[in-house]
């Protein structure tokens, strides 16, 4: 399974501002320059994130965006659900396309579901507190670019 860069990038966005104090902002551009990642692609990140509830935008010359609740309430499993769109990792998973000939008898698509379900399971134990529980290794790293 491989999730879009779109969710990596929103992870990637909510570990970054779940390192900030909830009085500091961050803003596209230093994430975009800590990342690696185009300011165009983050600016969607963003706007989704913040549609979502998990972001809030301060507008204006000093603005920016931080966290719109504790990092302890923000569930990645729950993240990955919202960010991705698409979880038919077979043909059979998608209602009406099924040109398999065996798809009657077959246990793929079951076993392939359980394993879904798994992933999912494990997602949701974690949340973004979890992942920035390291965070001098991570400000350190992120402050070398």
């Amino acid at each position: 399974m491989q999730l879009k860069k779109y969710t990596d990038y929103a992870l990637r966005v909510l570990i970054f501002t779940g390192l900030k104090s909830e009085r500091e902002l961050a803003n596209i551009k230093e994430i975009g320059t800590v990342f690696d990642i185009s300011q165009h692609h983050l600016g969607k990140v963003v706007h989704e994130l913040t549609k979502l509830g998990l972001l809030e935008t301060i507008r204006g010359r000093n603005g920016g965006i931080r966290l719109a609740k504790p990092p302890e309430e923000i569930n990645v499993g729950l993240v990955v659900r919202q960010m991705e769109n698409d979880f038919h990792l077979l043909e059979c998973f998608e209602n009406g396309t099924d040109h398999c000939v065996i798809s009657p008898a077959c246990t793929l698509k079951y076993t392939v579901n359980k394993a879904l379900h798994a992933f999912f399971k494990v997602l949701e134990e974690y949340t973004i507190k979890d992942l920035i529980k390291n965070e001098e290794e991570l400000r350190q790293l992120m402050n070398q670019k």
